[in-house]
């Protein structure tokens, strides 16, 4: 079985100059760490006496150029199903980096941009997944997955002997495990990869992935990978990388009702609440969410970087997995109620940071009664 987040070891001799391995990096000359485990992304190329790690488009070439292990050349064209406001800004980053992308999406407006740009519209998930190496999906629910991969023209049953299949969608870790062992049995090899970073994060090709699965394959597609996050780490077997992504959103649940919290408070105290901000984000409480979110709050600007309705199905899903361990999460739970309301009133279609509404309703509410 994979030990967790171990990639390779470290076997240059005499490295010159700062050369990363993983996340330690050796200076200067010195001999090789033998047995040294290596936690992060694999050791990369370099050029020749410890010069600059070779480029993702030089890293791109050579995965391109390939054979696999079963004598097969690809990993030129890559099938991409989902062009949502996440599966956009990875598929653009794609392209940039210069794959062909051919794409596939149940509603072929949202991809009309991207086929100007140059990717190939597909009709089906089946024609998608032809002649690529690598097929890539980002859709909503797990029923979505479900289609995708186990339905009549799936993926499973599609797609060419030798293809990686990378879900990149949030779903269930057991979800997960099942298009592995059905993809084995099918000759296909198959990667959890959910990501974090939202449509910013996706257009800036800056997301976290965190993957689950077969460390020989991950290492295959890295450069893919590559040219749509920057934090990119092998969790573990199939399914870790969704279990990952669940302790992601537990951890998010609680941050950014805190932050609703801390604004909530520094109104009803009459704090100027930017300066407040301002002051507590350069100390302990200091978060991405305090930085970027905050001040999206306070413009009221609740445009979805990551939906409520979709934050919601990765908060049910967190609960259902730690229901299964005998796992009490009492915040999430509470954050998770405050959600499910938001979207029982219609506000499903919002981002998350939209959750501030509900600090701001006895406030509403006071407004109103002393008008009347």
């Amino acid at each position: 079985m994979l030990e967790t987040g171990v990639l390779l070891h470290a076997e240059q001799k005499n490295l010159k100059a700062s050369v990363p391995i993983g996340y330690l990096y050796y200076s200067g000359k010195t001999s090789s760490p033998q047995g040294a485990k290596i936690f992060g992304a694999p050791l990369q190329p370099s050029r020749q006496n410890g010069t600059a790690p070779l480029s993702r488009g030089e890293k791109r070439d050579m995965l391109d150029t390939s054979e696999t292990e079963k004598g097969r050349t690809h990993m030129q064209t890559i099938g991409f199903i989902g062009t949502g406001i996440m599966g956009q800004g990875m598929i653009r980053n794609l392209m940039k980096a210069g794959y062909p992308v051919q794409i596939y999406n149940r509603t072929r407006s949202k991809a009309e941009a991207l086929e100007r740009e140059g990717a190939v519209w597909k009709d089906s998930a089946a024609q998608c997944a032809a002649g690529c190496g690598v097929v890539i999906t980002i859709v909503g629910y797990p029923q979505d997955v479900e289609e995708v991969y186990f339905g009549p023209g799936g993926l499973l049953e599609s797609a060419q002997p030798g293809t990686v299949l990378i879900d990149m969608t949030t779903t269930s870790p057991k979800l997960a495990q099942r298009i592995y062992d059905q993809a084995r049995e099918r000759g296909l090899d198959a990667l959890d990869a959910p990501v974090s970073g939202g449509n910013t994060g996706a257009a800036n090709g800056t997301l976290a992935i965190m993957a689950g699965g077969d460390e020989a394959v991950f290492q295959k597609v890295l450069p893919v990978l590559e040219t749509m996050g920057e934090n990119i780490v092998l969790e573990g077997g199939p399914g870790a990388g969704q279990h990952t992504k669940m302790a992601n959103q537990i951890a998010l649940s609680g941050v950014v009702a805190s932050v609703c919290e801390a604004i909530a408070y520094g109104r009803k105290v009459g704090l100027d609440v930017n300066t407040m901000l301002a002051s507590i984000s350069a100390g302990a409480a200091g978060s991405w969410q305090m930085t970027n979110t905050a001040p999206r709050m306070l413009k009221k600007d609740y445009a979805p970087g990551f939906f409520i309705k979709h934050y919601i199905k990765d908060m049910n899903i967190a609960t259902e997995e730690a229901e299964d361990v005998g796992l009490e999460l009492p915040i999430l739970n509470e954050v998770l109620r405050l959600y499910e309301r938001m979207d029982a009133e219609g506000l499903g279609n919002l981002g998350t940071q939209a959750l501030i509404k509900e600090y701001e309703k006895d406030e509403i509410a006071a407004s109103m009664s002393e008008l009347l």
